[in-house]
C-alpha cells in the first residue's frame, strides 16, 4: 500500500515538500487511515498538518462524540484542530436541498476558510477506489458530461489552492488492512449501513458482484477515469480558438453567447464549451443535479428555430435565449438593470452599461452632417430637463416622417434586439417624458429639420461594437 499511495502522490504531485495541508477528517476509517498515513510521511516532507472536522448535527449526541473522537486523536498526534457544529438540516431546508448536497457545502465551505485562515494551499480527502467506482456507476446511470463521466479527479483547484485524494489508487479492504495493521482507531458512522441511499445500495449490492466477475475493476475504473480527462484536456486545448467567436461577454454570474458560431462547431466541442461554460459560473462547484441532460436541453434550446426561450438550471441559473444570443444568469432582477440619468444640456453623462450620451447645442445644422450614431432634436419643440432612462410599461414613440406613434417593445422586437440588451437600451426623453430618440434604431418627430430655425440640440451616443452588431441582424 505505501508505494502504491507514494506512487500515486508523485504521478499528480499531489504534495510538495514544505506544504501546509488541511486534512479532512470525519472520523471515519477512510479519513483516519488518511491522517494517520499523512501523519506518517509528514517530517519526511516537511509537511505542516492542520485537521477539519464538521459535525453536521444530523446524529445528535453521537456525531458530538465524532468530534471530540477526532479531538483527542489530534491532542495525542500534537496537530492543530478545526472543528465547527453546522445545522445542515436548517440549511438544507431553507435551500431545498437533498442532506447529502446541503452537508457537502456546509463542509466544503467550512474547508475553505480553514485553508485560508491557515494559509494552506492543500486540502486532502479520503476518497479511494471503491468511491471512485460507485461515483463513475452513479454518473453513468443518471447521465452526465464527459468531464463529469472521469469520476474523482486525484488532484483539482479548490478555492486558492487545490485539493488532493491520495488514496484514490487504492481499496476500501487495502485501507482496512493498513489500519489493522497499524492500530489506528476509527469511528462508524451507522448511516452507511443503511440502503436508503442510491451510493450505499451500489456499495452493497452491486459493486461485490462486479469485483467478483472483474478483479482488479478499480484499477480499470482508474485508467478510464484518465483517459477521459486526457480526452478531455485535448478537446479543451481545441476548443479555446473556436470559442472565442461564441462569447459576447463573460463576467461574474453572467456570460452571453453568440448561437450560430457555437451551432457551426462539431457536438464534442459544443459540449464541453458548455460545459466550460457552466464551470465558470458555477465557480468549479457543479451541483450534482445538474446532468447531461441539461447540456441536452440547452443545445435543444439553441437549435430551435424559435427566436426565444428559457430554461432553468440548478441553484438559481437561468438560460434565456433571444434571437442569435443566449444568457447565461444568475441574476434575473430587471431592476438591477433599470437606470435614469440626468443629461446636463450641454453635456454628457456614462450610463452604467458604461455608454456615454452627450449633448450640445449648435446653432445650425445640416442634416446631411448627421452621422448614425447621433440625432439633431428641435429645441423650441421639447422640455427641459433630458434624461436617459431605460425602458417603462407602455412606451411609445412619435416616429419621424409619420403621425403617429408605436411602441418601444414593437421596435425592439422588429430589431431583433435581445431582451437583455432590451432592459438596459439608452433612451432618450423630455421633462413631459416624451422619448425624443432610440439611439441606433429610431428617430422621433422632436427631430430637427433643414429649415428648422434657431438652436438644435445634438445628441451623440458612443457605444459598445455590440451594441452596433445587434441593431445589424
Amino acid at each position: 500500500m505505501w508505494e502504491t499511495v507514494s506512487t500515486f502522490i508523485d504521478k499528480y504531485d499531489m504534495l510538495p515538500n514544505h506544504s501546509i495541508v488541511v486534512v479532512g477528517v470525519s472520523g471515519g476509517a477512510d479519513s483516519m487511515g488518511l491522517l494517520h498515513y499523512l501523519d506518517s510521511i509528514k517530517d519526511d516532507k516537511g509537511l505542516k498538518l492542520v485537521v477539519a472536522h464538521v459535525d453536521h448535527m444530523f446524529r445528535g449526541e453521537e456525531s458530538e462524540e465524532d468530534m471530540r473522537f477526532v479531538q483527542h486523536q489530534c491532542e495525542k498526534r500534537n496537530l492543530p484542530f478545526e472543528s465547527e457544529q453546522i445545522d445542515v438540516a436548517a440549511y438544507q431546508r431553507d435551500r431545498k436541498l437533498s442532506p447529502q448536497v446541503a452537508a457537502r457545502e456546509c463542509r466544503y465551505a467550512f474547508y475553505e476558510r480553514v485553508l485560508e485562515k491557515h494559509g494552506a494551499g492543500i486540502l486532502a480527502l479520503g476518497h479511494h477506489a471503491d468511491d471512485q467506482v460507485e461515483t463513475i456507476l452513479m454518473r453513468l446511470g443518471r447521465g452526465s458530461s464527459m468531464a463529469g463521466y472521469a469520476g474523482i479527479l486525484p488532484k483539482r483547484p479548490y478555492g486558492n489552492g487545490v485539493m488532493i485524494r491520495p488514496f484514490l489508487s487504492i481499496t476500501k479492504a487495502d485501507i482496512m488492512e493498513f489500519l489493522k495493521l497499524h492500530e489506528v482507531p476509527f469511528r462508524h458512522d451507522p448511516s452507511n449501513d443503511k440502503d436508503a441511499y442510491r451510493r450505499n445500495r451500489l456499495r452493497h449490492h452491486v459493486l461485490p458482484l462486479l469485483k467478483e466477475e472483474f478483479p482488479g475493476l478499480h484499477e480499470r475504473f482508474q485508467a478510464f477515469s484518465e483517459q477521459v480527462q486526457e480526452n478531455e484536456q485535448y478537446i479543451e486545448a481545441s476548443i479555446e480558438k473556436e470559442w472565442n467567436d461564441v462569447i459576447i461577454s463573460k463576467v461574474k454570474d453572467r456570460v452571453i453567447l453568440s448561437r450560430k458560431p457555437l451551432l457551426f462547431m462539431a457536438k464534442p466541442l459544443q459540449r464541453r464549451g458548455i460545459q466550460l461554460i457552466l464551470n465558470y459560473l458555477y465557480n468549479n462547484e457543479i451541483p450534482p443535479s445538474l446532468s447531461s441532460i441539461h447540456i441536452d436541453n440547452l443545445l435543444s434550446l439553441l437549435e430551435s428555430e424559435h427566436p426565444s426561450g428559457r430554461l432553468h438550471f440548478p441553484h438559481g441559473l437561468q438560460v434565456i435565449k433571444s434571437y442569435n444570443e443566449c444568457t447565461l444568469t444568475f441574476d434575473m432582477d430587471e431592476n438591477d438593470t433599470a437606470y435614469k440619468c440626468l443629461l446636463e444640456v450641454p453635456g454628457n453623462v456614462t450610463l452604467p452599461t458604461d455608454d456615454i450620451i452627450t449633448s450640445e447645442i449648435r446653432t445650425h445644422h445640416k442634416p446631411s452632417d448627421v452621422k448614425e450614431n447621433q440625432a439633431v432634436i428641435d429645441l423650441s419643440k421639447v422640455a427641459l430637463p433630458l434624461h436617459v432612462r431605460t425602458r417603462l410599461e407602455g412606451d411609445r414613440i412619435k416616429l419621424k416622417g409619420t403621425n403617429g406613434t408605436k411602441k418601444i417593445k414593437s421596435i425592439f422586437i422588429e430589431g431583433k434586439i435581445p431582451i437583455q440588451q432590451r432592459n438596459t437600451w439608452p433612451l432618450i426623453v423630455d421633462a413631459n417624458n416624451e422619448i425624443l430618440w432610440m439611439p441606433m434604431l429610431k428617430r422621433s418627430t422632436f427631430e430637427a429639420i433643414e429649415e428648422t430655425v434657431g438652436p438644435v440640440l445634438v445628441l451623440t451616443c458612443k457605444t459598445s461594437q455590440k451594441v452596433w452588431e445587434a441593431t445589424k441582424k
